[in-house]
Protein backbone atom coordinates (compact mmCIF):
# COMPACT_ATOMS: atom_id res chain seq x y z
CA UNK A 1 0.00 0.00 0.00
CA UNK A 2 1.20 3.78 -1.25
CA UNK A 3 1.87 5.92 2.14
CA UNK A 4 0.20 9.52 2.60
CA UNK A 5 2.34 12.56 1.44
CA UNK A 6 1.26 16.03 3.12
CA UNK A 7 3.15 19.19 2.03
CA UNK A 8 2.14 22.34 4.96
CA UNK A 9 3.32 26.06 3.62
CA UNK A 10 5.87 24.85 1.19
CA UNK A 11 7.74 28.20 0.19
CA UNK A 12 9.87 27.50 -3.12
CA UNK A 13 12.30 30.12 -4.68
CA UNK A 14 15.52 30.33 -7.02
CA UNK A 15 17.13 33.37 -5.88
CA UNK A 16 15.24 36.45 -5.95
CA UNK A 17 12.49 34.78 -7.97
CA UNK A 18 9.61 33.13 -5.82
CA UNK A 19 8.08 30.01 -7.43
CA UNK A 20 5.08 29.30 -5.84
CA UNK A 21 4.30 29.81 -1.82
CA UNK A 22 2.49 28.49 1.13
CA UNK A 23 2.08 25.39 -0.98
CA UNK A 24 -0.40 23.37 1.69
CA UNK A 25 -1.91 19.62 0.42
CA UNK A 26 -1.92 16.11 0.93
CA UNK A 27 -2.00 13.35 -1.17
CA UNK A 28 -4.06 10.51 0.67
CA UNK A 29 -2.08 6.76 0.59
CA UNK A 30 -2.68 4.72 -2.57
CA UNK A 31 -4.88 7.26 -4.48
CA UNK A 32 -4.38 9.20 -7.63
CA UNK A 33 -3.54 12.83 -7.86
CA UNK A 34 -3.18 15.35 -10.37
CA UNK A 35 -1.64 18.43 -10.30
CA UNK A 36 -2.41 20.98 -13.20
CA UNK A 37 -1.06 24.31 -14.15
CA UNK A 38 -0.27 26.87 -16.71
CA UNK A 39 2.99 25.99 -18.01
CA UNK A 40 5.82 27.84 -15.97
CA UNK A 41 4.03 27.35 -12.61
CA UNK A 42 6.13 25.32 -10.84
CA UNK A 43 4.68 22.24 -11.45
CA UNK A 44 7.84 19.93 -12.10
CA UNK A 45 9.45 21.82 -9.35
CA UNK A 46 6.89 20.67 -6.90
CA UNK A 47 7.96 16.89 -8.15
CA UNK A 48 11.44 17.72 -7.18
CA UNK A 49 11.02 18.86 -4.00
CA UNK A 50 8.97 15.67 -2.82
CA UNK A 51 11.91 13.44 -4.00
CA UNK A 52 14.28 15.77 -2.49
CA UNK A 53 16.54 17.26 -5.45
CA UNK A 54 15.17 20.61 -4.45
CA UNK A 55 15.10 22.17 -0.72
CA UNK A 56 11.89 24.88 -0.43
CA UNK A 57 12.74 27.94 1.77
CA UNK A 58 9.77 26.85 4.16
CA UNK A 59 7.71 24.69 4.95
CA UNK A 60 7.34 20.65 5.72
CA UNK A 61 7.38 17.70 3.80
CA UNK A 62 5.67 14.73 5.48
CA UNK A 63 6.56 11.09 4.29
CA UNK A 64 5.33 8.25 5.89
CA UNK A 65 5.51 10.34 9.33
CA UNK A 66 9.13 11.93 8.75
CA UNK A 67 9.43 15.34 7.58
CA UNK A 68 12.39 15.13 4.35
CA UNK A 69 13.63 18.91 4.88
CA UNK A 70 14.38 17.81 8.19
CA UNK A 71 15.59 14.46 8.30
CA UNK A 72 19.14 13.03 7.82
CA UNK A 73 20.74 12.18 4.91
CA UNK A 74 20.53 8.39 5.57
CA UNK A 75 17.21 8.68 6.62
CA UNK A 76 16.39 10.71 3.29
CA UNK A 77 18.21 8.15 1.47
CA UNK A 78 16.07 5.41 2.51
CA UNK A 79 12.53 7.58 1.82
CA UNK A 80 13.77 8.06 -1.87
CA UNK A 81 13.88 4.16 -1.98
CA UNK A 82 9.82 4.76 -1.81
CA UNK A 83 9.41 6.57 -4.91
CA UNK A 84 9.21 5.65 -8.53
CA UNK A 85 9.95 8.63 -10.81
CA UNK A 86 8.37 8.56 -14.52
CA UNK A 87 9.92 11.81 -16.29
CA UNK A 88 9.00 13.48 -19.13
CA UNK A 89 11.19 11.64 -21.40
CA UNK A 90 11.95 8.82 -19.80
CA UNK A 91 15.15 9.74 -19.18
CA UNK A 92 17.02 6.57 -20.12
CA UNK A 93 20.54 5.57 -20.17
CA UNK A 94 20.91 5.55 -24.52
CA UNK A 95 24.17 3.13 -24.34
CA UNK A 96 21.83 0.95 -22.25
CA UNK A 97 19.27 -2.06 -23.49
CA UNK A 98 15.84 -1.30 -21.87
CA UNK A 99 16.28 -4.66 -19.81
CA UNK A 100 19.64 -2.93 -18.54
CA UNK A 101 18.10 0.36 -17.72
CA UNK A 102 14.84 -0.72 -16.08
CA UNK A 103 17.25 -3.32 -14.34
CA UNK A 104 19.60 -0.51 -13.27
CA UNK A 105 18.14 0.59 -9.74
CA UNK A 106 17.96 -3.09 -8.63
CA UNK A 107 21.95 -3.31 -9.04
CA UNK A 108 22.40 -0.21 -7.80
CA UNK A 109 19.99 -0.21 -4.79
CA UNK A 110 19.63 -3.80 -4.14
CA UNK A 111 22.21 -6.71 -2.80
CA UNK A 112 19.66 -9.05 -5.05
CA UNK A 113 21.21 -11.34 -7.33
CA UNK A 114 21.54 -11.27 -10.86
CA UNK A 115 19.31 -14.40 -11.09
CA UNK A 116 16.27 -12.11 -9.12
CA UNK A 117 17.05 -9.07 -11.11
CA UNK A 118 16.48 -10.78 -14.30
CA UNK A 119 12.86 -12.28 -12.86
CA UNK A 120 11.39 -9.06 -11.41
CA UNK A 121 12.74 -7.16 -14.65
CA UNK A 122 10.91 -9.26 -16.68
CA UNK A 123 7.88 -9.01 -14.69
CA UNK A 124 8.23 -5.36 -14.99
CA UNK A 125 8.54 -4.64 -18.97
CA UNK A 126 5.86 -7.46 -18.98
CA UNK A 127 3.31 -4.97 -16.95
CA UNK A 128 4.01 -2.13 -19.60
CA UNK A 129 3.86 -4.05 -22.73
CA UNK A 130 7.60 -4.56 -23.57
CA UNK A 131 8.46 -8.18 -23.10
CA UNK A 132 10.09 -8.78 -27.07
CA UNK A 133 11.50 -5.41 -26.75
CA UNK A 134 13.95 -5.50 -24.02
CA UNK A 135 17.18 -5.80 -26.13
CA UNK A 136 16.48 -2.70 -28.02
CA UNK A 137 18.32 0.96 -27.12
CA UNK A 138 16.00 3.70 -26.70
CA UNK A 139 17.18 4.96 -29.84
CA UNK A 140 15.72 2.34 -31.49
CA UNK A 141 11.92 2.26 -30.20
CA UNK A 142 9.20 5.13 -30.30
CA UNK A 143 8.66 7.43 -27.52
CA UNK A 144 5.20 6.00 -26.40
CA UNK A 145 7.98 2.90 -26.02
CA UNK A 146 10.15 4.88 -24.22
CA UNK A 147 7.68 6.40 -21.62
CA UNK A 148 6.64 2.46 -21.16
CA UNK A 149 10.23 1.42 -20.41
CA UNK A 150 10.25 4.60 -17.83
CA UNK A 151 7.40 3.33 -16.26
CA UNK A 152 8.98 -0.19 -15.71
CA UNK A 153 12.22 1.24 -14.57
CA UNK A 154 10.14 3.24 -11.89
CA UNK A 155 8.37 -0.13 -10.71
CA UNK A 156 11.60 -2.03 -10.42
CA UNK A 157 12.05 -1.26 -6.96
CA UNK A 158 7.97 -1.34 -5.86
CA UNK A 159 7.61 2.07 -5.08
CA UNK A 160 4.91 2.87 -2.39
CA UNK A 161 4.62 6.59 -4.18
CA UNK A 162 4.73 7.29 -7.81
CA UNK A 163 5.22 10.40 -9.77
CA UNK A 164 4.62 11.11 -12.98
CA UNK A 165 5.70 14.11 -15.09
CA UNK A 166 3.88 14.69 -18.34
CA UNK A 167 2.91 11.34 -19.02
CA UNK A 168 1.40 12.85 -22.24
CA UNK A 169 4.95 14.81 -23.42
CA UNK A 170 5.61 13.71 -27.06
CA UNK A 171 2.66 11.57 -27.31
CA UNK A 172 -0.66 11.51 -29.32
CA UNK A 173 -3.94 12.18 -27.72
CA UNK A 174 -4.27 8.05 -28.26
CA UNK A 175 -1.40 6.82 -26.49
CA UNK A 176 -1.65 9.53 -23.72
CA UNK A 177 -5.26 7.60 -23.32
CA UNK A 178 -3.69 4.18 -23.23
CA UNK A 179 -0.68 5.83 -20.82
CA UNK A 180 -3.49 6.86 -18.87
CA UNK A 181 -5.12 3.28 -18.87
CA UNK A 182 -1.48 1.60 -17.76
CA UNK A 183 -0.90 4.07 -15.13
CA UNK A 184 -4.51 3.40 -13.60
CA UNK A 185 -3.65 -0.60 -13.95
CA UNK A 186 -0.89 -0.05 -12.10
CA UNK A 187 -2.19 1.80 -8.87
CA UNK A 188 -4.80 -1.07 -9.29
CA UNK A 189 -2.17 -3.59 -9.19
CA UNK A 190 -0.02 -2.11 -6.23
CA UNK A 191 -1.90 0.10 -4.85
CA UNK A 192 0.81 3.18 -4.75
CA UNK A 193 0.17 6.57 -4.12
CA UNK A 194 0.33 8.53 -7.16
CA UNK A 195 0.98 12.20 -8.37
CA UNK A 196 0.52 12.61 -12.41
CA UNK A 197 1.62 16.61 -13.04
CA UNK A 198 0.00 17.50 -16.58
CA UNK A 199 -1.29 20.25 -18.33
CA UNK A 200 -3.42 17.57 -20.50
CA UNK A 201 -7.24 18.42 -19.83
CA UNK A 202 -8.62 15.05 -20.61
CA UNK A 203 -6.10 13.27 -18.10
CA UNK A 204 -7.62 15.93 -15.55
CA UNK A 205 -11.11 14.71 -17.03
CA UNK A 206 -10.61 10.89 -16.63
CA UNK A 207 -7.92 9.90 -14.43
CA UNK A 208 -7.74 11.21 -10.96
CA UNK A 209 -9.49 10.88 -7.69
CA UNK A 210 -8.02 13.88 -6.66
CA UNK A 211 -6.92 17.67 -8.56
CA UNK A 212 -5.18 20.42 -7.57
CA UNK A 213 -3.92 23.38 -9.27
CA UNK A 214 -1.03 25.91 -9.54
CA UNK A 215 -1.58 29.59 -10.69
CA UNK A 216 0.52 33.26 -9.71
CA UNK A 217 2.66 30.93 -7.36
CA UNK A 218 0.07 29.45 -5.22
CA UNK A 219 -2.39 26.48 -4.79
CA UNK A 220 -5.43 27.70 -6.15
CA UNK A 221 -7.27 24.39 -4.35
CA UNK A 222 -7.09 20.84 -4.17
CA UNK A 223 -9.41 17.98 -3.66
CA UNK A 224 -11.30 15.76 -4.86
CA UNK A 225 -11.42 15.63 -8.77
CA UNK A 226 -15.36 16.96 -8.83
CA UNK A 227 -14.36 19.99 -7.12
CA UNK A 228 -12.66 21.52 -9.61
CA UNK A 229 -14.30 20.07 -12.46
CA UNK A 230 -17.54 21.76 -11.10
CA UNK A 231 -15.35 24.92 -10.18
CA UNK A 232 -16.91 28.71 -11.03
CA UNK A 233 -13.41 29.72 -10.60
CA UNK A 234 -12.19 32.23 -13.35
CA UNK A 235 -9.11 30.47 -13.73
CA UNK A 236 -9.99 27.14 -13.50
CA UNK A 237 -12.88 27.40 -15.54
CA UNK A 238 -10.76 28.79 -18.33
CA UNK A 239 -8.04 25.96 -18.03
CA UNK A 240 -10.57 23.26 -18.09
CA UNK A 241 -12.05 25.17 -21.71
CA UNK A 242 -8.78 26.60 -22.82
CA UNK A 243 -10.05 30.08 -23.63
CA UNK A 244 -8.00 32.97 -23.94
CA UNK A 245 -10.75 34.74 -21.87
CA UNK A 246 -9.69 34.50 -18.53
CA UNK A 247 -6.81 35.80 -15.90
CA UNK A 248 -4.64 33.22 -17.47
CA UNK A 249 -2.21 34.60 -20.68
CA UNK A 250 0.57 34.40 -22.36
CA UNK A 251 2.83 35.38 -19.52
CA UNK A 252 1.13 33.62 -16.41
CA UNK A 253 -0.80 36.87 -16.08
CA UNK A 254 -2.94 39.46 -17.76
CA UNK A 255 -3.18 42.78 -17.27
CA UNK A 256 -7.20 44.18 -17.12
CA UNK A 257 -6.16 46.13 -20.66
CA UNK A 258 -5.35 43.08 -22.44
CA UNK A 259 -8.04 40.99 -20.54
CA UNK A 260 -10.63 43.85 -22.35
CA UNK A 261 -9.14 44.13 -25.70
CA UNK A 262 -9.28 40.23 -25.61
CA UNK A 263 -13.18 40.57 -24.45
CA UNK A 264 -13.87 43.03 -27.02
CA UNK A 265 -12.70 40.82 -29.95
CA UNK A 266 -14.67 38.17 -28.78
CA UNK A 267 -17.84 39.95 -28.40
CA UNK A 268 -17.46 40.93 -32.37
CA UNK A 269 -17.43 37.22 -33.24
CA UNK A 270 -14.08 36.39 -33.36
CA UNK A 271 -13.24 32.84 -31.91
CA UNK A 272 -11.56 32.76 -28.05
CA UNK A 273 -10.29 29.51 -29.57
CA UNK A 274 -11.64 27.21 -26.08
CA UNK A 275 -14.06 24.82 -26.06
CA UNK A 276 -17.61 24.52 -24.28
CA UNK A 277 -16.88 22.28 -21.08
CA UNK A 278 -19.61 19.36 -20.35
CA UNK A 279 -21.63 20.08 -17.60
CA UNK A 280 -21.50 16.41 -16.65
CA UNK A 281 -18.03 15.01 -15.93
CA UNK A 282 -16.96 12.32 -17.53
CA UNK A 283 -16.34 8.50 -15.95
CA UNK A 284 -13.29 8.16 -14.24
CA UNK A 285 -11.00 5.72 -15.67
CA UNK A 286 -10.95 2.43 -14.47
CA UNK A 287 -8.42 -0.78 -14.43
CA UNK A 288 -8.76 -2.87 -17.19
CA UNK A 289 -10.99 -6.11 -16.95
CA UNK A 290 -9.18 -8.82 -14.95
CA UNK A 291 -7.06 -6.48 -13.00
CA UNK A 292 -8.11 -5.97 -9.25
CA UNK A 293 -10.39 -3.51 -7.60
CA UNK A 294 -8.91 -0.24 -6.90
CA UNK A 295 -7.97 0.04 -2.73
CA UNK A 296 -7.52 3.32 -3.17
CA UNK A 297 -10.80 4.16 -4.98
CA UNK A 298 -12.70 2.17 -2.30
CA UNK A 299 -10.91 4.52 0.18
CA UNK A 300 -11.82 7.98 -1.27
CA UNK A 301 -15.46 6.72 -1.58
CA UNK A 302 -15.43 6.46 2.39
CA UNK A 303 -13.61 9.65 3.04
CA UNK A 304 -15.51 11.50 0.24
CA UNK A 305 -18.85 10.64 2.04
CA UNK A 306 -17.40 12.28 4.93
CA UNK A 307 -16.34 15.11 3.48
CA UNK A 308 -19.62 15.94 1.25
CA UNK A 309 -21.39 18.87 3.41
CA UNK A 310 -18.06 21.00 3.54
CA UNK A 311 -18.35 20.84 -0.58
CA UNK A 312 -19.88 23.00 -3.26
CA UNK A 313 -23.18 22.48 -4.19
CA UNK A 314 -22.66 21.01 -7.79
CA UNK A 315 -19.63 18.99 -6.69
CA UNK A 316 -21.57 17.12 -4.24
CA UNK A 317 -24.22 16.15 -6.61
CA UNK A 318 -21.44 15.15 -8.97
CA UNK A 319 -20.16 12.72 -6.00
CA UNK A 320 -23.42 11.70 -5.04
CA UNK A 321 -23.79 10.65 -8.87
CA UNK A 322 -20.52 8.88 -8.50
CA UNK A 323 -21.56 7.04 -5.57
CA UNK A 324 -24.38 5.74 -7.44
CA UNK A 325 -27.03 7.32 -4.97
CA UNK A 326 -30.45 7.81 -6.19
CA UNK A 327 -30.85 11.02 -7.93
CA UNK A 328 -34.14 12.03 -6.89
CA UNK A 329 -33.05 11.39 -2.90
CA UNK A 330 -29.60 13.72 -3.46
CA UNK A 331 -31.32 16.17 -5.15
CA UNK A 332 -33.65 17.17 -1.86
CA UNK A 333 -31.42 15.83 0.97
CA UNK A 334 -29.84 18.54 3.16
CA UNK A 335 -25.93 18.56 3.93
CA UNK A 336 -26.72 17.46 7.46
CA UNK A 337 -28.52 14.43 6.60
CA UNK A 338 -25.90 13.86 3.97
CA UNK A 339 -23.65 14.11 7.32
CA UNK A 340 -25.65 11.81 9.28
CA UNK A 341 -25.41 9.06 6.95
CA UNK A 342 -21.79 9.62 6.82
CA UNK A 343 -19.31 6.45 7.27
CA UNK A 344 -16.30 7.09 9.83
CA UNK A 345 -13.35 8.02 7.45
CA UNK A 346 -10.59 10.32 7.59
CA UNK A 347 -11.21 13.61 5.67
CA UNK A 348 -9.32 14.18 2.60
CA UNK A 349 -7.61 18.06 2.52
CA UNK A 350 -8.95 20.66 0.51
CA UNK A 351 -6.58 23.09 0.00
CA UNK A 352 -7.33 26.75 -1.26
CA UNK A 353 -4.75 29.74 -1.74
CA UNK A 354 -6.33 33.07 -0.26
CA UNK A 355 -8.57 31.63 1.81
CA UNK A 356 -7.05 31.95 5.96
CA UNK A 357 -6.16 30.10 8.71
CA UNK A 358 -6.05 26.21 8.89
CA UNK A 359 -7.92 23.84 10.76
CA UNK A 360 -6.61 20.59 11.69
CA UNK A 361 -9.62 17.89 11.14
CA UNK A 362 -8.23 14.08 12.09
CA UNK A 363 -4.92 13.41 9.71
CA UNK A 364 -6.18 15.87 7.17
CA UNK A 365 -5.80 19.84 7.52
CA UNK A 366 -9.07 20.91 6.12
CA UNK A 367 -8.93 24.86 5.04
CA UNK A 368 -12.53 26.49 5.28
CA UNK A 369 -13.69 27.00 1.72
CA UNK A 370 -12.76 30.13 -0.09
CA UNK A 371 -15.97 31.08 -2.62
CA UNK A 372 -13.72 33.04 -4.61
CA UNK A 373 -9.69 32.23 -4.05
CA UNK A 374 -9.12 34.13 -6.96
CA UNK A 375 -11.14 37.48 -6.44
CA UNK A 376 -7.95 39.39 -6.65
CA UNK A 377 -7.38 39.11 -10.06
CA UNK A 378 -8.72 41.25 -12.98
CA UNK A 379 -11.81 40.53 -14.03
CA UNK A 380 -13.94 41.78 -17.40
CA UNK A 381 -17.78 41.99 -17.43
CA UNK A 382 -18.18 39.71 -14.45
CA UNK A 383 -16.28 37.19 -15.55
Amino acid sequence: MGVEVTTKNLTKSFGSQNIWSDVSLTLPAGEVSVLLGPSGTGKSVFLKSLIGLLRPEEGEIIIDGTDILTCSSSELYEIRKMFGVLFQDGALFGSMNLYDNTAFPLREHTKKKESEIRQITMEKLEMVGLIGAEDKLPGEISGGMRKRAGLARALVMDPKIMLVDEPDSGLDPVRTTYTSQLLMDINAQIDCTTLIVSHNINIARTVPDNMGMLFLKHLVMFGPREVLLTSEEPVVKQFLSGSMIGPIGMSEEKDSSQMEAEAARVAAGHSDGGVDVPDEIAPQMQPTPGMPQRQGELRRKARVRQILPTLPHKAQIAIRRDLGDDPAEFATTAPAQVAAQAPEAAPVSIQKAYSGDDSPTGAYPTTQIDENPTDHLPKVDGR
